[in-house]
C-alpha cells in the first residue's frame, strides 16, 4: 500500500492580519480581503477533509479550482493596497 504525500493547502501570501479589528466601511478592501481569506480557509479544512477520506475527481478538482481563485483575489487585492500606498506616498 502506497501513502500519498500530504498536499499543503492553497494560500495565497499570508501577511499578519489585522483587519479583523478593522471597520468594514473605513476599510473596504481590507474587509473584502478578509472575507476571501475566510473563505479560502473553509475550501481548504474541506479539501484537507475529502483528501483524508481519499476522495478523489471531479468535485475535488473544482474545489482546488475554487481555492486558487480566492488565493488570486487576494493577491490582487493586497497589490492594490500596494499600489495606493506607494502613490500616496509619493
Amino acid at each position: 500500500m502506497s501513502t500519498q504525500p500530504k498536499r499543503q493547502p492553497v494560500t495565497s501570501e499570508k501577511k499578519p492580519s489585522v483587519v479583523k479589528k478593522m471597520p468594514a466601511r473605513q476599510f473596504p478592501v481590507q474587509h473584502e480581503i478578509q472575507k476571501l481569506e475566510d473563505e479560502l480557509n473553509a475550501f481548504n479544512e474541506r479539501i484537507a477533509e475529502l483528501e483524508g477520506e481519499h476522495h478523489r475527481g471531479h468535485a475535488m478538482e473544482v474545489l482546488k479550482v475554487n481555492a486558487m481563485d480566492f488565493a488570486r483575489q487576494i493577491d490582487e487585492l493586497r497589490s492594490l493596497l500596494i499600489e495606493s500606498a506607494k502613490k500616496a506616498s509619493s
